[in-house]
């Protein structure tokens, strides 16, 4: 078939290769592109999406294969040729200059002029324009500093339309935003289709992909091996086709007894977070903090386990009182955060893989004060094999992994130090289908084994699927406690809204 537009298709790869090292990224990999479409890009961490994400980007050039856009070769290797060919990229954490306008933003470095004076009130008038075409309402001579993450997404969106990109590639823009969030920007995606343009979705909420995205492409191992029309597949169907098998169990409850109490907070308050938050986990229990991005669930984390300081309020292990800002004496007692961000928080990003899983655990492994690569490469491989952590070399920086690879190297760390109490903030987030149900796995095993784990989730099928209580938090409050009996998506996201939902958990 010709490529171009006599036939729709803006863009076709083919017989993509790319190496890195020992690791086979892309092989024999294929997409086809067409105007108008909104096209969803799937498969596990390490499947070889990012990486062709960032050959159509510019970043990467593949070893063979063929890429072309609009009938000619692609010129690759350059993201600068990648714009300028009309191929633009929106990343989960947009880059915008803070102080500078949204306007700026959008024409940076290609604001209008006048001779050699910029015509300021053309640059505005431009970007209202791109915003109301967009549908939103944002002012242009506002700083970009302190916007959230779904503005600056758009600001990013409207720079690509100002580019004129003929196909605008999204990597995971939904994993950071609220519901009402997410339903705007698939409002914007729509608008972007009706436009002509192609939208490629990478995402691995499967639900958001159904509902916005018309086709299809399915990558496993670097290899393309599905691609359909979205009404023609159902969600275990593509499930099947990343996974390579049937996943008929995504969240593996093992049977556990609960035991005495092992985190008991009392009271906790801080005058700008949240106030007077009251909260128990039990040995053996999976307890839920759910509740709308912005509630104050990881500020309540971070204070639990001391990153935070708090105004008033009691936080006690095993009996004890636990010091507030103190998280050196809080894991020395047995108490573990996997954090929100895993790259500001959680990793050392120019540091080995090796390293950051051994982290934690130094002064265990030393012998004299000395530890050894092979030691921390040793536990490394361990917890490898245990959460599938793909990398070339252990030796490698973790910032060349995957994003999905970077979440599992912090929770190896983290579980590697065999606490007494976990607290996971999203600890899927970014993560495949298949991983999800192995951490899932290991955090229902963790409490059959006598842990007791915190977990804070924005997914309410993670909430309900894994939890044995679930407490609900709206703008710093707890406005709800449910035992897992009692507990619907309507009756978590009521009280997530603010209402006061008449069902009560079963007290200590």
């Amino acid at each position: 078939m010709a490529a171009g537009k006599a036939s729709g298709e803006i863009l076709l790869v083919r017989n993509a290769n790319k190496r890195f090292g020992g690791v086979q990224a892309l092989k024999d990999a294929k997409l086809t592109l067409r105007d108008g479409e909104i096209h969803a890009l799937l498969g596990e961490n390490g499947a070889g999406k990012s990486t062709l994400v960032k050959v159509l980007a510019g970043v990467h050039r593949l070893d063979s294969g063929t890429v072309e856009l609009n009938g000619k070769p692609f010129i690759q290797g350059s993201p600068r040729a990648a714009m300028e060919q009309g191929i633009t990229v929106i990343y989960q954490e947009p880059s915008l200059f803070p102080d500078l306008s949204l306007a700026e933003n959008v024409f940076i470095s290609r604001l209008p002029r006048k001779g050699v004076a910029i015509t300021w009130a053309q640059t505005r008038d431009e970007t209202k324009k791109l915003f109301d075409e967009l549908g939103v309402d944002l002012n242009p001579e506002r700083l970009a500093r302190g916007l959230s993450i779904a503005d600056q997404q758009v600001v990013e969106i409207a720079k690509a339309l100002s580019l004129d990109a003929s196909v605008i590639l999204m990597d995971e823009p939904t994993a950071a935003l609220t519901s009402s969030e997410v339903a705007r920007l698939m409002s914007v995606m729509r608008k972007l289709a009706e436009r002509g343009k192609c939208v490629v979705f990478v995402s691995h909420r499967l639900d958001e992909v159904f509902a916005v995205c018309s086709e299809v492409t399915v990558m496993r191992d670097g290899e393309t091996v599905a691609e359909s029309p979205i009404d023609k597949t159902s969600i275990s169907e593509v499930i099947k086709w990343m996974v390579g098998r049937e996943l008929k169990e995504m969240f593996p409850k093992v049977d556990a007894k609960v035991g005495a109490t092992a985190l008991e907070v009392k009271s906790l308050n801080s005058a700008s977070e949240f106030k007077d938050v009251s909260l128990h986990v039990k040995k053996g229990e999976i307890v839920a903090l759910a509740g709308l991005v912005g509630s104050g669930r990881s500020e309540v984390a971070r204070a639990i386990f001391g990153v935070d300081p708090y105004d008033s309020g009691e936080v006690i292990l095993n009996g004890q009182k636990l010091p507030p800002k103190r998280p050196k004496t809080s894991v020395a007692r047995g108490l573990a955060l996997v954090p929100e961000d895993r790259r500001q928080q959680g990793l050392f990003m120019i540091s080995s893989v090796a390293r950051n899983v051994a982290m934690e655990m130094l002064n265990r492994l030393s012998k004299l004060g000395f530890i050894t690569n092979k030691q921390e490469i040793n536990l490394t491989q361990k917890w490898q094999e245990k959460l599938q952590i793909k990398y070339s070399d252990p030796r490698a920086p973790v910032e060349s992994l995957s994003g999905g690879n970077q979440q599992k190297s912090v929770l190896a760390k983290w579980l590697a130090t065999d606490p007494d109490v976990l607290i996971v903030d999203e600890p899927t987030r970014g993560i495949d289908v298949a991983t999800k149900a192995e951490v899932h796995r290991l955090l229902s095993q963790s409490a059959a084994d006598g842990k007791a784990v915190l977990m804070i989730s924005s997914e309410l099928p993670e909430v309900l699927g894994m939890a044995d209580r679930i407490y609900v938090m709206h703008e710093g409050r707890l406005t709800a406690e449910m035992a897992r009996n009692e507990a619907t998506q309507e009756k978590i996201m009521f009280a997530a809204t603010g209402e006061k939902v008449a069902v009560a958990g079963k007290k200590r």
